[in-house]
């Protein structure tokens, strides 16, 4: 298990249901996030369209996150309960499995309202397609992010209901 990982899943604790376990957790922030701080080695026009067409998304994404209920924080851990999807709020990400520590519960659906979470390659890194309540919303994700551990936790504790 990554150290992030090992890190949500020991920082989720104290937010817990008695008997209630994270089976899987990973850092992660709304879409466009990226795309929005990446450097302008474009050029300066370049990073304006890109803070712009970024910012957009997560705006949209956090929205999308909202309207189903389901608040999302930046930077977040997204994990996977025995019954429950749960976003943290979480300190800066450094990489390497440093910064991340879980502050605060955010957010917490039961899994009977999450509909589907999805993941799809981009670059190097992850989308993951969360819908709530019938609404979706797009997270990215590192390259190390265990976000095929969150589709599959989802899915086992999904049926096992």
């Amino acid at each position: 298990m990554a150290r992030a990982e090992t890190k949500i899943k020991e920082g989720a604790a104290p937010f817990l249901e008695p008997g209630e376990e994270v089976l899987a957790g990973m850092h992660a922030r709304p879409r466009g996030w990226t795309q929005s701080n990446a450097s302008a080695g474009g050029g300066a026009l370049a990073g304006i369209v890109g803070q712009t067409l970024g910012g957009k998304k997560q705006q949209e994404n956090t929205a999308a996150a909202a309207e189903s209920g389901f608040e999302l924080a930046n930077p977040m851990a997204l994990a996977i309960t025995d019954r429950r999807l749960l976003c943290f709020e979480v300190g800066n990400l450094i990489g390497m499995g440093m910064g991340g520590d879980v502050k605060e519960l955010v957010s917490a659906a039961p899994l009977s309202e999450v509909d589907s979470i999805e993941t799809k390659r981009l670059g190097v890194g992850k989308t993951v397609t969360v819908t709530v309540r019938g609404t979706p919303f797009v997270l990215e994700v590192g390259a190390g992010a265990n976000a095929k551990g969150i589709v599959e936790a989802f899915e086992r504790s999904k049926s096992a209901a």
